[in-house]
């Protein structure tokens, strides 16, 4: 069961599956690897065949609970174990681009980014552990939270359903995977290289620093 796969996946998990992958992206750092976007849209898609795996009317109430929880989750281990998890492995993995990126949101637009982060990835991975972790409100931060939970999921699984009709977008899903899952990984891949060249750049560095001979010692008469 590949999350990957997104056909696949919701032909195997299903309602449940995908109720799971949507805490599980805002409630834990982890899930910042899965392509949100895409599952709900395709969601929608399957969502208007003719033996649906789940009613639109169950998607729309059913999602945004299941994404309002996880951001609960996500601001919870903010609160109270931000710090550690900041200088975890995997936030170092993720590294500091994404997370100047999120306070800087949170600096210029507020409360109000915790609604329009919900379609930026990683970076709506990353809101709820940085609300919690800042001593935002809870209710104001569950109240936004709220608002882009609903909006996200109602937006992306309507246009699944109203637009999945279309032969060309029904025939060319693997494109939109692909778009969804660069949005990820090239942000990635860029703070990826950009931290190695820092670090070689570093080894040069302490490498042209290292002891060098003085002139005038070695030029001064050896003792007789």
């Amino acid at each position: 069961m590949n999350p990957f796969d997104v056909t696949g996946f919701l032909g195997t998990a299903g309602l449940v599956g995908l109720l799971v992958l949507l805490f599980v992206e805002t409630g834990i750092l982890v899930g910042f690897i899965f392509p949100g976007d895409s599952v709900l849209f395709t969601a929608g898609l399957f969502a208007a065949q003719p033996d649906p795996f789940a009613p639109l009317w169950l998607l729309l109430i059913a999602l945004p609970i299941a994404a309002a929880a996880g951001d609960q989750c996500g601001y919870s281990i903010g609160k109270h174990f931000g710090p550690r998890v900041m200088r975890g492995r995997l936030a170092r993995f993720i590294g500091d681009e994404p997370v100047a990126k999120t306070v800087e949101y949170f600096d210029r637009y507020g409360p109000v980014t915790v609604v329009f982060a919900r379609f930026i990835g990683i970076v709506r991975t990353l809101v709820p552990l940085l609300a919690g972790l800042s001593g935002m409100n809870r209710l104001r931060f569950t109240a936004y939270s709220v608002v882009g939970s609903v909006f996200w999921c109602g937006s992306l699984v309507t246009a699944g359903y109203f637009l999945g009709g279309i032969a060309v977008l029904r025939e060319n899903l693997e494109l939109l995977f692909i778009g969804s899952a660069l949005t990820v990984v090239v942000p990635m891949v860029i703070t990826l290289a950009r931290r190695r060249r820092a670090a070689a750049r570093a080894r040069s560095a302490r490498l042209g620093s290292g002891p060098t001979c003085d002139d005038s010692s070695s030029s001064a008469p050896l003792p007789r």
